[in-house]
């Protein structure tokens, strides 16, 4: 399969390069060790278009397809995988879910606006007691009149305490399990909707990832998203395009720790020569090379099928199972090569390992990507 780039994709690579050297490398460190949000990245994130790529130029957005989103990604990755989460979240799980299935007017109400970067979305449907069984939603919208009112608690909301809208999982019916979740669009800001802990990680530790609880919090109707019961569907088929976006995050760590393990190598000398010359090294560098470039081919073609309206969601699931694991192997290898000095922060590459950890839990552990591998295989 051809995966030759247009003139526009190199362009959409080369501006995130330059955005990521520029604006992300300087305070990378320094917001990582501090946990800070990067607020004025994010601003500059949307000026350029990437907090809304794939979403047409109607509703604010770019208008460009997944394989521009990737590499956008994939270049943001390299630098900052806390720059590159909130990105991938706002894009993929916000932005997709809203012009897909919401109306008119949900979306001229927000879509535009998250978008085009001038406001943060979150997605909400994880919980304490609904992780990977996502079905067990404790979280419940009962409708009184026009508007439900919504009573529970979320937990590892990426972007929630600085998100203006959070799309929420919640069960309008328990009796109907799966097919009594609904889906709503929650404003910043409504009475009875708070941010109730702030998670202190292991990494990407520059995002926010926090608990939001609602206590009789009302919503207006018009604020569901499709019909009662579609919120477990709307919920999976969102999750399909997000696992294309945290893919392209585990190739972009992998491919930091790769560049770093060659720089390191041939600067370290053991021996008498560099180390790059060590056929222990030498093969290492080969393995990370060779996984990184089978994650980049998978993630392409996930992301061509996804822009040519074909089935994708198996395709999805094996990049992301593939990257993520590639993106823990070359961070531990990279550790590895740079000796000492890899345990170290001075280095900084141990920063791509705690990065890389979470590219394996979140929106569906490895061991949910297996299963949506095989459901495919034997439907």
């Amino acid at each position: 399969m051809n995966f030759q780039y247009s003139d526009t994709h190199l362009m959409i690579r080369d501006t995130a390069r330059k955005f990521a050297q520029d604006e992300l490398a300087p305070s990378v460190i320094e917001r990582d060790e501090k946990e800070e949000f990067p607020y004025e990245a994010v601003k500059k994130m949307g000026e350029l278009g990437f907090m809304g790529m794939m979403v047409s130029e109607k509703y604010g957005g770019a208008g460009l397809d997944t394989i521009s989103y990737v590499l956008a990604l994939e270049e943001i990755g390299k630098v900052d995988a806390s720059a590159c989460v909130i990105m991938s979240v706002n894009n993929s799980l916000v932005c997709w879910g809203l012009e897909s299935y919401g109306t008119e007017e949900q979306k001229q109400r927000y879509l535009l606006d998250l978008a085009s970067g001038k406001k943060l979305g979150a997605f909400a449907l994880s919980e304490p007691e609904a992780g990977s069984d996502a079905t067990n939603q404790r979280t419940t919208a009962t409708r009184d009149g026009d508007v439900y009112v919504l009573n529970g608690t979320k937990n590892f909301i990426t972007n929630g305490s600085n998100a203006d809208v959070v799309l929420v999982m919640a069960a309008t019916d328990r009796s109907k399990g799966a097919r009594g979740v609904s889906a709503f669009i929650v404003e910043k800001g409504i009475p009875g909707f708070s941010v109730a802990k702030k998670e202190k990680k292991m990494g990407i530790r520059s995002s926010d990832t926090v608990s939001l609880a609602f206590e009789d919090c009302r919503v207006p109707a018009a604020n569901r998203i499709g019909d009662e019961g579609f919120g477990i569907k709307f919920a999976l088929r969102t999750l399909d395009g997000g696992r294309i976006g945290i893919a392209a995050q585990g190739l972009a760590i992998a491919e930091a720790s790769l560049e770093a393990s060659i720089k390191y190598s041939k600067e370290r000398k053991a021996f008498e020569k560099p180390i790059s010359e060590l056929q222990a090294i030498q093969f290492k560098l080969a393995e990370m090379a060779t996984d990184i470039e089978a994650a980049r081919h998978l993630i392409l073609h996930a992301a061509s099928l996804k822009d040519k309206k074909e089935p994708f969601a198996a395709e999805a699931a094996m990049a992301k199972m593939f990257a993520s694991k590639t993106a823990v192997r070359c961070a531990l290898d990279a550790i590895q090569i740079h000796g000492g000095y890899g345990y170290m922060r001075e280095y900084h590459v141990e920063r791509y390992l705690r990065d890389a950890k979470i590219t394996e839990i979140y929106e569906g552990t490895t061991e949910i990507q297996k299963i949506v591998i095989s459901r495919a295989l034997l439907q």
